[in-house]
């Protein structure tokens, strides 16, 4: 690969098919013990959920959970208001 006017780098065709990776796609950059690592933020999002997975109980959403702790939170903030009139 070369550096291109402006400092950009151009990705071979087979790297962009087997990464997926499109025109405006999106990428992660590292640098990582003297080293620059590119990575298609699907897949950093796709690890990340791996990682996050096996601390979640089976049958949990999480997504549930925080829509209750918002509802709970706007019924309180509710209740306080109508308090103070």
């Amino acid at each position: 690969m070369r550096v291109t006017q402006g400092g950009r780098l151009v990705l071979p065709a087979f790297v962009r098919k087997i990464f997926n990776i499109h025109a405006g796609g999106r990428l992660n950059v590292q640098i990582v013990e003297g080293e620059i690592r590119l990575q298609p933020r699907q897949e950093a999002l796709r690890r990340i959920q791996a990682l996050v997975r096996h601390r979640i109980p089976k049958g949990q959403s999480l997504a549930d959970e925080l829509l209750a702790d918002r509802r709970a939170a706007a019924q309180r903030e509710a209740n306080q208001a109508a308090r103070s009139t």
